[in-house]
C-alpha cells in the first residue's frame, strides 16, 4: 500500500461535516486540503477553529483534491457526487446515498466508468459492537431493532425512515443473506409534517423476519438491535458499544471460554443443556474515524469499500418503498 498521503476535501461544514474535518485531520494517511461550505460565516468559523483552508467554490476544491467527503443535505448529493466523479475524484457520500434510485444508478455507473472508489456513510457497520459478531456464525431467524431519540430539528427535512431507520435497514440487509420477499410499514407525523415515528416488518425468502422501529419523538435515546437464531441470541447496544451473547449448549458440557452458565435445562427424556452468557467488551472506538480510514484504505489498495454504492442503493430503494407505503396509508386516514 502506498505511503503517500491522500489529498481529501470536505463538502459541507455543518454539524456532521465538522466531525468529518476533525477526524480527517487525525488520520495519518490523509492530507486534508480544505473544505467548501456555501455558508460564508460558518466557513470562516470552521477555518479558524481547525486551521484549514476554506475554498470559495466547489470547482476549486475538486481541482485540488483526489478524494472528497460529501456531508451536505441529501437534496444536493447527486450534483456534488456527479461533479466530483467528473473531476476523477474518489467519493465518500453520507447517507441517504441519493434522493432517488435513478440518481444512485447514475452515480454508481459513473464511479465504475471512472474507476473511482464510492463509499456510502452507513456508520453503524463500523461500530465495534456490530463488528464483534464476526467471531460467530450469524444466521438470523428474527431481528428486532429500536432506534429512538428525542426530537431534534436537524434531519427533519426527511422522514424518520431515511433519517434513523435507514441505519437498521442497512444492517439487516447485510446480515440476512436472502432476498426480501415482502414488507409492511406504518407510521405517523407527530411534531413535523413528515413521518416522525415508523415501524417496518420485513420478511425474507429464508423465513427470517425483521421488525424495525424508529422514532424521533421519544423522551430517551436508544439504539438497540436483537438477533434471534437457533440456540443463540445476540443483544447489541450501539450507544454503549456492548454486545451480549446468550447460547444454548449442545450438552451439559462446561461453558465455552468467556461464557458463564445462567441456567440449566433438564427436560424429561432429553439431555441436560445449559444457557451460557457472555458480554463482549468492545472498544469505545470512534466509528467515524474508522469509517474514513477504511475509505482511505480502499483508495490506496483499490479494494471495494465495506459499504459500496450498490449497498447504499439497495438500502435507499427499500427505505423509499417503506416511506411511500406509510404515506399512502396516511392519506387514507388524514
Amino acid at each position: 500500500m502506498s505511503s503517500e498521503l491522500v489529498k481529501i476535501g470536505v463538502v459541507g461544514a455543518g454539524h456532521l461535516g465538522r466531525w468529518h474535518i476533525k477526524n480527517l485531520l487525525d488520520l495519518p494517511e490523509v492530507q486534508l486540503i480544505g473544505f467548501y461550505d456555501q455558508n460564508a460565516e460558518r466557513a470562516q468559523q470552521i477555518a479558524a477553529e481547525f486551521g484549514v483552508k476554506s475554498y470559495l467554490d466547489l470547482e476549486s476544491l475538486l481541482n485540488a483534491c483526489e478524494a472528497v467527503s460529501i456531508v451536505v443535505p441529501t437534496t444536493v448529493h447527486y450534483e456534488i457526487a456527479r461533479a466530483a466523479l467528473q473531476h476523477n475524484v474518489h467519493v465518500f457520500c453520507e447517507k441517504p446515498f441519493m434522493e432517488s434510485v435513478a440518481e444512485a444508478d447514475e452515480i454508481i455507473a459513473l464511479a465504475r466508468a471512472r474507476g473511482k472508489i464510492l463509499q456510502i456513510g452507513h456508520i453503524e457497520r463500523f461500530n465495534p459492537a456490530l463488528a464483534a459478531l464476526h467471531e460467530f456464525q450469524v444466521e438470523p431467524l428474527f431481528i428486532e431493532s429500536h432506534r429512538i431519540a428525542p426530537f431534534n430539528p436537524r434531519g427533519t427535512d426527511v422522514a424518520v425512515v431515511l433519517d434513523l431507520m435507514i441505519h437498521d435497514i442497512d444492517i439487516v440487509l447485510a446480515l440476512v443473506k436472502s432476498p426480501l420477499i415482502e414488507f409492511e410499514a406504518a407510521g405517523a407525523p407527530v411534531l413535523t409534517d413528515n413521518i416522525d415515528i415508523a415501524n417496518a416488518r420485513l420478511k425474507f425468502a429464508n423465513g427470517c423476519v425483521a421488525n424495525l422501529t424508529a422514532s424521533r419523538v421519544s423522551a430517551k435515546q436508544m439504539r438497540r438491535l436483537r438477533i434471534f437464531q437457533r440456540d443463540t441470541y445476540f443483544s447489541i447496544d450501539f450507544l454503549k458499544n456492548t454486545t451480549e451473547v446468550y447460547r444454548l449448549s449442545a450438552t451439559s458440557e462446561p461453558p465455552a471460554p468467556g461464557f458463564v452458565t445462567l441456567a440449566e435445562l433438564n427436560p424429561p427424556g432429553q439431555a441436560v443443556r445449559r444457557i451460557w452468557h457472555k458480554v463482549l467488551q468492545t472498544s469505545q472506538s470512534n466509528a467515524l474515524f474508522y469509517e474514513l480510514r477504511m475509505f482511505v484504505k480502499s483508495i490506496k489498495t483499490g479494494e471495494p469499500p465495506l459499504v459500496t454504492g450498490e449497498d447504499g442503493k439497495r438500502v435507499l430503494e427499500l427505505a423509499l418503498k417503506i416511506e411511500t407505503q406509510i404515506k399512502n396509508e396516511l392519506r387514507k386516514i388524514l
